[in-house]
């Protein structure tokens, strides 16, 4: 189930009252007339279960509640209620399977953020991925993946595709294209320090580390690998399944192949470094492929979802159109600032 929070002008607030007591997968309705300040109206509480909680976001964003007040989403983890029960079995399909389409927008404009910190995990990623090559040690190369933040960008750019965000892209592509090139510098540095200080292992060569060679050989399987991590780290981003990405950050080769550009382009060794640069782009482009495509399914999935519930007589309640939406197709994105939805 997910909660709803709901503040919303009184006549605007009435009309989504009437929506949400005559929808069949919403329950545990409260309104509390009045009781918000800023800015100024009612508030509304109620459960809807999580298949089609995107469904009912949008009919309350054809109020235009948005724009007068709010909706917060929170995660309900446990019910016990019939009502609850009841609500869940109206809606059709499994929780697990919903995708909130509001929450996914919300977390990935978050991980598109260029912040600080963004660049300094990119940095430091790199950093022990390149100790991980010198020393040819798989496991410092496992913990660099799982330092790395770049699957946020990625998984911004793939939504921003899939939704028609031109703002979202571009930040998505800032995120990147600002992210690898100072990770890339700061390890060519780092590298160049080390050599001089005489801390590179002697026996180290740039093309010969057997256990981590595979960051400077692209082949087949390294777009297939990189593909089907990019499917999974969707699914595990729109579904409640969330601990699956650290098994997507561990199966992609981005930041590894980063690293040992760096590092093989201060040691002089210009194959490695290209070698590793095409490892790296060709992940990226399987990353963003896969994810595309899975999203691209997974919205036409609720498209149709969505074009069956504007049937819903509930609509008609609160005032809305029976059939058709007043933001024009179904399903479409709403117009919005790239600022935060509550969450």
């Amino acid at each position: 189930m997910v909660h709803l929070r709901i503040v919303a002008p009184a006549e605007i607030a009435g009309k989504a009252l009437e929506l949400l007591e005559g929808s069949g997968s919403v329950c545990n309705v409260i309104l509390l007339e009045g009781a918000a300040r800023k800015p100024e109206g009612d508030v509304i509480l109620c459960d809807v279960a999580r298949e089609d909680a995107s469904v009912i976001v949008e009919d309350l964003e054809e109020l235009d509640i948005p724009a007068q007040g709010s909706i917060a989403l929170e995660y309900i983890d446990t019910h016990i209620s019939d009502a609850a029960d009841r609500a869940e079995k109206h809606a059709p399909g499994l929780p697990s399977d919903a995708v909130i389409w509001e929450d996914v927008e919300h977390r990935t404009e978050e991980m598109t953020e260029l912040s600080l910190f963004f660049i300094a995990f990119m940095v430091l990623a790199m950093l022990i991925a390149a100790v991980g090559i010198l020393l040819d040690q798989p496991i410092l190369i496992v913990g660099a993946m799982v330092v790395g933040p770049e699957f946020g960008p990625l998984a911004g750019l793939c939504v921003a595709i899939v939704e028609k965000r031109g703002p979202l892209v571009r930040r998505s592509l800032a995120a990147l294209g600002v992210g690898f090139p100072v990770g890339v510098a700061v390890t060519v540095v780092v590298s160049l320090a080390l050599d001089a200080a005489g801390l590179v292992p002697e026996d180290f060569k740039t093309d010969d580390h057997p256990l981590t060679g595979f960051i400077s050989n692209p082949d087949f399987f390294s777009f297939l690998v990189a593909y089907i991590a990019g499917t999974a780290g969707v699914l595990s981003l729109t579904s409640a399944k969330s601990g699956a990405l650290i098994g997507v950050l561990i199966s992609v080769t981005t930041i590894p192949a980063a690293a040992n550009v760096g590092l093989a382009g201060a040691l002089g060794d210009w194959g490695e470094a290209s070698g590793a640069g095409a490892q790296l782009g060709l992940n990226l482009v399987a990353i963003v492929i896969a994810g595309v495509v899975t999203l691209f399914l997974q919205r036409r999935w609720y498209v149709m979802r969505r074009v069956r519930h504007l049937d819903d007589p509930a609509r008609r309640a609160a005032g809305l159109p029976v059939g058709r939406s007043r933001r024009g197709a179904p399903g479409k994105p709403p117009a919005r600032s790239e600022g935060r939805a509550e969450r």
